[in-house]
């Protein structure tokens, strides 16, 4: 596919765009002021069938080790519903996102920008990119990033479980806040050794005497739980934690990991009340510092999860609210065009000699590659309490976007779940672009310049005045 190809398909992405492109942001979303907000509850398990792509197509799944869920709420006012959904896949990306949008919205009544889906980022669960696919399968490769019917089959159902939800929708007449430290999970992939010297190579598990040795570097340390009530009963709790959420991975089996064990036993001792759970910005920040891979440190890091989302709900404090904001802020970022990443650089991987996962990062490049050709932008959506924000940020943003969040509206309760829209890949600070951060080889496909405009965006939709 070459650059006017890559421009030729320009049309068909901007139908699915059109709501975006030129805006501002999205009025048709706003939520006026007085009535009585409801709440509707929905879950439905996505688990992907053997021989699927994992991980972006790194590998084949070959066994259920535990199922994979989407966790959502759709929240009702006199204007358009909004609906958000956490799923335990590795990310959702350009159309595949686009998608989800468009089958939701139409489940529950309302306009696709007004749903928000962040996915937990397991990496024992797949990628759904599906023109990254539709790349692949018509150059007839072996990579496979996600299965099309599959991935239809997944959102159908969600769908449905959503629907099935609606008639259930509760009042709403409280939002609690609670908040409690993790403890002995989180480090930051960027960690100093005692000769100054800086290195990234702190991943998801670590045996570099280094890398555990150091501290813990720039995290968030507090998880945060966003809750919904009817009077005194307990509907929803959404517990977010800026951490990758893996323990050991790679092996063929489909897991939702740590957060997966951790949130299921929340379910069991709140059986009334949906237990919801979201990575935040953790691009840069895993838990290599306390875990070394091995198996038996999967339900010692689940511990320690659950741990502070049962101290947050003990620190819960209810809110009264009649009313909310939601705003979606449009996000522009250019495409990474240096050596590896332009469409020739792309278009040379594609060929039978390559190996399978170089393949689907190449076919996922020129999916992004398609995704701004077409204008339509990346959407940063905010649910506004006034006292307590709910942030969706895209990709693998790094941490210091959270914590920049948090700053623009001190003395509230600024809640980010990351992992929205999947296509950037990881969104790195300039200081990291600029000491060479080595996980930035792959997996990030967006150009130097990405911080002060996702900066000026998180403002933007946390801004009370909007």
């Amino acid at each position: 596919m070459n650059q006017t190809s890559v421009i030729s398909r320009r049309a068909a992405f901007t139908r699915m765009g059109s709501l975006v492109a030129g805006t501002a942001a999205f009025p048709g979303c706003m939520t006026p002021r007085g009535g009585t907000l409801r709440l509707a509850i929905f879950r439905a398990d996505v688990t992907v069938p053997l021989r699927h792509g994992m991980m972006g197509g790194s590998w084949l799944s070959k066994s259920i080790a535990d199922p994979l869920d989407a966790h959502g709420f759709v929240l009702f006012s006199h204007h358009a519903p909004v609906v958000f959904v956490s799923v335990d896949w590795c990310e959702i990306r350009n159309d595949a996102y686009a998608r989800w949008q468009e089958v939701l919205a139409e489940a529950a009544g309302t306009r696709p920008e007004c749903v928000m889906i962040s996915t937990v980022h397991q990496h024992d669960a797949p990628v759904a990119d599906l023109e990254a696919e539709r790349i692949l399968r018509s150059r007839g490769l072996v990579g496979t990033v996600c299965d099309l019917d599959f991935h239809e089959r997944a959102v159908q159902s969600v769908a449905q479980a959503l629907r099935k939800s609606l008639p259930r929708a509760r009042r709403l007449t409280h939002v609690g806040t609670g908040e409690a430290k993790v403890d002995k999970l989180a480090s930051n992939r960027r960690y100093l050794t005692s000769d100054g010297r800086v290195h990234f190579d702190r991943t998801s598990s670590s045996r570099n005497e280094s890398a555990i040795e150091a501290d813990e570097g720039l995290i968030d340390p507090w998880l945060k739980t966003l809750s919904f009530w009817n009077g005194e009963e307990a509907l929803a709790a959404v517990s977010f934690y800026a951490v990758h959420p893996m323990s050991y991975y790679g092996g063929g089996e489909v897991s939702a990991d740590f957060p997966g064990i951790a949130r299921r036993r929340r379910q069991l001792e709140t059986p009334g009340t949906e237990q919801i759970y979201c990575s935040g910005c953790s691009g840069n920040v895993t838990a290599g510092k306390y875990n070394n891979g091995a198996r038996e440190n999967r339900p010692v890091l689940a511990e320690r999860l659950y741990q502070a989302t049962a101290a947050a709900w003990r620190n819960t404090t209810r809110h009264a609210v009649t009313d909310f904001d939601f705003r979606v802020i449009p996000l522009r970022l250019e495409p990474r065009d240096g050596v590896g990443f332009t469409v020739a650089d792309l278009e040379s991987k594609l060929q039978t000699e390559t190996k399978p996962f170089q393949q689907c990062l190449a076919a996922m490049g020129l999916s992004w590659r398609l995704r701004v050709a077409s204008g339509r932008a990346i959407e940063v959506p905010a649910i506004d309490f006034g006292f307590a924000q709910m942030l969706l940020l895209p990709g693998e943003a790094y941490v210091e976007y959270q914590l920049a969040a948090q700053r623009t509206r001190p003395g509230s309760f600024v809640c980010v779940a990351g992992y929205g829209d999947g296509a950037t890949g990881y969104i790195p600070t300039e200081k990291h672009v600029a000491e060479s951060d080595t996980n930035l080889g792959d997996w990030c496909w967006v150009a130097p310049g990405s911080e002060s405009r996702l900066m000026e965006v998180i403002a933007r939709a946390l801004d009370r005045k909007r």
